[in-house]
């Protein structure tokens, strides 16, 4: 269950819907691009557990009509979230025909990926599961990430962060940990971020 403070909105989830985002997340990408500058004119980008649709509509609005956003989620994408740059699949990442469909449309310049496991309320088992979305999302960066790409992917602390990281600096030029200011306070949630994917 949810606590008290995660069931009234909080600053960051009225600004959201003030602004026109699905939920409170946006502003934790808005943050990691504004100081890591992962999005350039014409960026294709995999939107990874897309849903319900903030980071998308932040990327779409970011990229003004230039470049391509692909999403992938399990849940529809919220009705108003739309472009023609846009190409969304309903579906499970784990899925093959899925990851076939997202390799058609890339390579990309920025994979990215806010999902999280069903929650359980056990912290040990969430934290596992959690690792495993960061695993499948590396798996997407190394398939379909192009020389020179960036990466961003939620953890859960606790989660094999150390090892993620391991992994990520073999892959990419800078790999670091970064916790934006649009996290709750209690959240133990957290982000890995790799730049400049090697050749």
């Amino acid at each position: 269950m949810p606590s008290n403070s995660y069931s009234k909105p909080d600053f960051w989830s009225q600004k959201a819907f003030s602004e026109g985002y699905p939920a409170r997340s946006v502003y934790k990408l808005k943050e990691m691009d504004e100081k890591f500058g992962l999005l350039r004119p014409n960026t294709r980008v995999l939107d990874l557990g897309a849903a319900p649709g903030s980071w998308t509509t932040f990327l779409l609005r970011a990229l003004d009509g230039s470049g391509h956003v692909t999403a992938i989620d399990l849940s529809p994408l919220s009705k108003d979230v739309k472009g023609d740059n846009l190409s969304f699949f309903q579906g499970d990442l784990y899925a093959p025909a899925i990851r076939a469909e997202a390799k058609k449309l890339g390579p990309y310049n920025l994979v990215v990926c806010d999902a999280a496991p069903a929650t359980t309320g056990n912290r040990t088992v969430d934290t596992t599961r959690s690792s495993g979305l960061v695993e499948l999302a590396i798996f997407y960066a190394e398939q379909m990430l192009e020389t020179g790409g960036n990466f961003v992917v939620k953890v859960f602390q606790g989660g094999g962060e150390q090892e993620h990281l391991k992994k990520l600096r073999t892959l990419f030029t800078s790999a670091r940990g970064f916790k934006p200011v649009a996290c709750r306070s209690e959240s133990f949630e957290t982000y890995l971020i790799g730049l400049n994917k090697k050749g």
